[in-house]
């Protein structure tokens, strides 16, 4: 027997570590992700042509690659969010965070829809689309017949998965749950319109090689297409005669390769970033999205606040990009703006700002800084900012950069502190010390009701818990009935909040 030298071996794993190096290199390579991403968007062209009636909507992030905005008419509604973790084997989960409600008149209108997903390696489709989606058209089903049991009597409430992606040991361990969420459903703020069909789910994928018939008049339900955009292939690389390689799943995790290109901008200048060469496209893209005027959204229609419906439109949502392209209308109202952003655009606004008593704007760090600003700064300033000219009569307009976090944050504390059951506002209510999670909860679907952008990560909402029900926050050992009357209702919250994180001795009595 002749054994392998030391340095045969040494030689092996540098090639093996040099090979995995080159792998890694291409998968990130953002000619190869923007040249698979055209091959997988004309894939979704084709059928989006086959079922010409449908509506096509990406299910974001990943999917609104594959979909030219142009085709969904770039308004803000037309997209959803059907995240994979809630189809994670042993995670699954109806999030009513993440209801995607709004979606529903669309369906009802077009007898369907098609929702566009891709994957990674390793997957025919995503567990967005192979479970997430099934799991939210069964408890819908459901929740409708919990409250309307007489209207929907035989109605179709199975879960369908699709075959050879899901085992029969996860379907039935997914149906045990479904009722309790049809529960929550059918229990929580939300509004579900009554439908003439159920919700089923019907998947493609490239490696499907007939189109199933959707024709309305052939169907008892409304079918949701579930687009699995990207072929699967070997190790998710796959060499193409046309001089790149394409990656399975290009539009997911975009952080990590677009350099800052988003699927606005790309749809945008498709066809000039597809001609570009390989060494010339990084300068292409650092120019379109350094001049890039338009905010990181679907398109123009964004560009306008949206009120929250059961407050009377007292207070608004949107993102900063938006509220620069908004400034114009809000310079001739009323309405006061609580701006929250990462972006050297305080100093801007405040020396651009006619009135600056309306104008509220907190410079707040990314990352884990930023969630500390949030609870020691944000918030204590712009609560008491924000009463003010509610009490004045005027609306509020809250932003920040994403339009979905920070911003979000800051209206379940104000809808949670001066808005009653039914949406009126009563700011010199006593009635604070009855919050509650569940209150919190029922105060982020009234935002989500009218803002289906809304996505405030767990840390911003734990940051609102912390400032609302803390015990330092709530004064359960330290401030009585009087301070804690004052500290809500009158004008000096924040100094209220700073004095009272200080250890308990130096706290002065009343």
């Amino acid at each position: 027997m002749i054994l392998p030298s030391l340095g045969s071996t040494t030689s092996s794993r540098d090639l093996a570590a040099t090979a995995l190096a080159e792998l890694r290199r291409e998968s990130q390579d953002i000619y190869n992700r923007i040249h698979s991403i055209a091959e997988d968007a004309e894939f979704v062209r084709q059928v989006r042509r086959h079922y010409g009636d449908l509506p096509l909507l990406p299910n974001m992030r990943c999917g609104a690659w594959y979909v030219d905005p142009d085709t969904v008419g770039g308004c803000p509604s037309q997209y959803t969010y059907f995240k994979s973790t809630d189809g994670h084997t042993n995670n699954w989960s109806f999030n009513l965070r993440r209801p995607n409600l709004h979606i529903l008149p669309l369906i009802v209108q077009y007898h369907g829809l098609i929702l566009v997903d891709s994957t990674r390696a390793g997957k025919r489709m995503p567990d967005a689309l192979s479970k997430t989606v099934p799991i939210w058209c069964s408890v819908i089903n459901r929740a409708l017949v919990l409250k309307h049991p007489s209207s929907f009597d035989g109605w179709d409430t199975a879960l369908y998965t699709p075959p050879g992606v899901v085992s029969t040991q996860e379907h039935c361990q997914i149906e045990t749950k479904l009722d309790e969420w049809a529960a929550e459903l059918a229990a929580s703020f939300y509004e579900i319109p009554e439908l003439q069909h159920p919700l089923r789910p019907v998947w493609i994928t490239p490696a499907t090689s007939t189109y199933p018939n959707l024709s309305s008049n052939a169907l008892s339900f409304y079918p949701v297409v579930c687009l699995s955009a990207s072929k699967q292939v070997t190790d998710g690389l796959e060499r193409r005669t046309a001089g790149f390689t394409y990656i399975q799943g290009s539009g997911d995790d975009h952080e990590l390769w677009s350099m800052g290109l988003t699927p606005n901008v790309f749809w945008r200048n498709r066809d000039q970033l597809l001609n570009a060469t390989r060494s010339a496209l990084p300068d292409l893209v650092h120019a379109l999205t350094s001049c890039s005027d338009t905010p990181r959204g679907r398109g123009t229609d964004e560009l306008c606040l949206t009120p929250i419906d059961h407050v009377s439109g007292l207070i608004s949502l949107c993102s900063t990009s938006t509220l620069q392209f908004a400034m114009p209308l809000i310079a001739t109202s009323s309405m006061a703006v609580v701006c929250l952003t990462s972006n050297d655009l305080c100093q801007v606004w405040n020396a651009s700002t006619a009135e600056p008593s309306r104008w509220l704007c907190i410079q707040v760090p990314e990352g884990k800084k930023g969630q500390h600003d949030f609870l020691r700064t944000v918030l204590p300033q712009s609560v008491p900012f924000i009463k003010r000219h509610l009490v004045d009569g005027h609306k509020v307009c809250i932003a920040c950069d994403s339009g979905s976090d920070t911003s979000v944050g800051v209206c379940v504390t104000v809808l949670a502190l001066f808005f009653r059951e039914d949406g009126s506002f009563n700011p010199l209510e006593n009635g604070q010390h009855n919050l509650s999670k569940a209150i919190l909860n029922t105060r982020l679907q009234w935002i989500i009701s009218s803002y289906p952008k809304a996505n405030p990560t767990r840390t911003t909402l734990k940051r609102v818990n912390d400032f609302l029900l803390s015990p330092l926050s709530r004064g359960s050992s330290t401030l009585n009935d009087r301070e804690w009357h004052t500290r809500m209702t009158g004008l000096t919250l924040m100094s209220f909040y700073v004095l009272h994180t200080q250890s308990p001795s130096n706290i002065p009595r009343v």
